[in-house]
């Protein structure tokens, strides 16, 4: 059985196939409540907190170059540091079949996570505006790899937010071009790979103006001066 917990205005409810109905529901209500109408809109409140604050599970994603995959690879650039062997086509592998031997001319890899710079507000905004990979106009897109210097991680949380969004509005700029560009961060640094971060945008072809500003503007901040290896990988499909 799991247990929905409410703020103190509302309280537990248990979710289980007893409570799948209303009469279930009002037979394992909580201590004091006796009115079903004040059950219910218990219920909703602590249903709409669980979807507010609960945190998505980590998805496995693997970016593997070779001969195959949706993507066709339009060019590869070192914008800094040593840059990734050429190939023809990327296929991005998500969940469990990511983690699995790949053969290709180069395989990324990373794990998506809670969104470690932002604030409850940011979070808030960018769920309004952020859009669905995979939209049927969005037949462009760059895959970035980044790997920070050794003296950003030296920094303390709360040092890297200040570069992040107070000194570079890293977060703020890019809102200012959703939901055109939609975009997905994986976390690298943990698993050992080459880079820190793989950020996947994707776009559609009449966005790629307004793509090559968002990204040049981000390079131009503070915080990418923290950047000692980046490669920018363009895609259509």
């Amino acid at each position: 059985m799991t247990w929905v917990r409410g703020p103190p205005s509302t309280f537990e409810l248990p979710i289980s196939e007893e409570t799948q109905t209303p009469q279930g529901m009002l037979n394992k209500r909580p201590p004091g409540v006796t009115n079903l109408t004040t059950l219910l809109e218990g219920f909703a409140r602590s249903i709409d907190l669980l979807y507010q604050y609960s945190m998505p599970l980590p998805l496995q994603v693997a970016f593997a170059a070779g001969s195959s995959g949706i993507w066709r690879i339009e060019r590869i650039t070192a914008v800094a540091g040593e840059s990734l062997p050429p190939a023809e086509r990327l296929a991005v592998i998500e969940g469990p079949e990511a983690q699995r031997p790949l053969e290709g001319s180069w395989i990324l890899r990373g794990t998506t996570s809670n969104e470690r710079y932002t604030n409850r507000e940011e979070l808030k905004a960018l769920s309004v505006k952020q859009e669905m990979l995979l939209r049927p106009r969005a037949t462009r897109a760059a895959l970035i790899p980044i790997r920070k210097t050794e003296a950003w991680w030296d920094l303390a949380q709360d040092e890297r937010r200040a570069i992040f969004e107070e000194q570079s509005r890293h977060i703020g700029i890019g809102m200012e071009y959703l939901p055109a560009v939609a975009r997905r961060l994986h976390h690298s640094r943990e698993l050992g790979e080459p880079f820190d971060f793989l950020t996947w945008f994707e776009y559609a072809p009449e966005h790629a103006d307004a793509f090559e500003e968002l990204v040049r503007r981000l390079r131009s901040t503070a915080e990418w001066r923290y950047v000692e290896r980046e490669v920018d990988i363009r895609v259509s499909r």
